[in-house]
């Protein structure tokens, strides 16, 4: 997959975006004042059968990352005057209750579906939609193969992954790495699993063998600072108690770990509670992905060393505005140039700063978190 590393975005986006919206609207209200209105438009927010409708299905309900996920549809659908549903699944990797999601989108009408994908489980149900007409844009998380859907709104995980490696180099300074790798899951492949993990090895400088796999490289060798030994690759599920299991259990195979890599910062936060059980706290590297406000928070205590900021309120508001356009003026969503989906942006959140390495402190990043 062909990436680029990308400006963060401005924290005026969705002011612009609203106000461009907010012009559109009144110009389509003059035109059905005047009593005409634009060949093939739509009133706002609605279609010939009536308002919009698109769902958005999140991997859980419970992680702030795919609140702030819902909040920005809701908050957009609102605006635009369409009709949200949402759905999601009892636990990162439940696809059955994805796939029933789907299926009632299809049943309602829907125009459209938001999704971030638990699995390959849900890829024959997403052609179905489309088949029967919804535009599909997976969030966050590519499907396996990514075409299963018509675009991905998402980070460039790999960057995320590559950047916390860089920091990570750097901060080492050529002492030996003893690793922990704190991944998804175990039991099955998603992209943004491999992504950031094999994006973070590579930021390292170590060797991948195949980066859409996991666990495969060589347990020693070199770093682009010094020597490494990776002790463990083990799921978490995203989760703060898989966090901490995980971890645990890779301090039982070597207590000299003092590097964490972790896919999210609740498994990141898990991992640090199993580090200061174990007295192993002090010293040890924990970086992560999400940038979250509490992941901020985090990084300023000192718990998470860095994290690579992702935006999910802005990728679920542009996904809702994308359906909005494509029912009402027929423009389709286009991916990033040189990649093959939307870029939402990432930003590496640290307080301290790495040389050749971009970034931007908790300040600045809790000002902008998951906007």
């Amino acid at each position: 997959m062909a990436r680029n590393r990308n400006a963060r975005p401005s924290v005026g986006w969705r002011s612009r975006y609203l106000l461009l919206g907010a012009v559109a609207a009144m110009v389509v209200a003059a035109c059905s004042a005047s009593g005409s209105s634009p060949s093939g438009a739509a009133d706002p927010g609605s279609s010939a059968a009536g308002p919009i409708g698109v769902s958005l299905i999140t991997k859980t309900s419970t992680n702030p990352f795919f609140i702030a996920m819902a909040n920005g549809a809701k908050e957009s659908a609102n605006e635009l005057g369409m009709t949200l549903t949402t759905a999601a699944g009892t636990e990162d990797g439940d696809t059955a209750t994805q796939i029933t999601a789907i299926e009632n989108a299809i049943s309602r009408g829907d125009k459209g579906i938001l999704i971030t994908p638990g699995g390959p489980d849900v890829n024959p149900t997403i052609t179905k939609a489309r088949e029967a007409g919804l535009f599909v844009i997976a969030l966050d998380t590519p499907p396996d193969p990514p075409e299963t859907v018509d675009i991905t709104f998402a980070t460039d995980n790999f960057l995320a992954g590559k950047l916390i490696g860089q920091w990570t180099a750097a901060q080492l300074a050529g002492e030996p790495a003893v690793i922990a790798l704190l991944d998804l899951f175990s039991d099955k492949v998603v992209s943004v699993d491999y992504e950031r993990d094999q994006g973070f090895l590579t930021g390292m400088g170590i060797d991948v063998k195949d980066a859409q796999k996991n666990g495969d490289e060589a347990p020693t060798g070199t770093y682009s600072g010094g020597d490494y030994t990776i002790v463990c690759n083990l799921p978490t599920k995203g989760a703060e108690d898989g966090g901490q299991t995980a971890m645990e259990n890779c301090l039982s195979k070597n207590p000299d770990i003092n590097v964490i890599y972790t896919i999210n910062e609740p498994a990141a936060n898990g991992a640090y509670k199993a580090l200061t059980a174990a007295g192993k706290a002090s010293g040890a590297l924990i970086v992560s992905v999400d940038g979250g406000c509490a992941g901020v928070d985090l990084v300023k205590s000192g718990v998470i060393g860095a994290t690579s900021q992702q935006y999910p309120l802005k990728m679920a508001s542009l996904g809702v505005q994308a359906i909005y356009d494509l029912v009402t003026t027929g423009e389709k969503p286009s991916v990033t140039s040189g990649l093959d989906f939307f870029n939402t942006g990432v930003t590496l959140i640290t307080d301290k700063p790495a040389s050749g390495v971009d970034s931007i402190d908790t300040t600045e990043g809790a000002a902008i978190c998951w906007g």
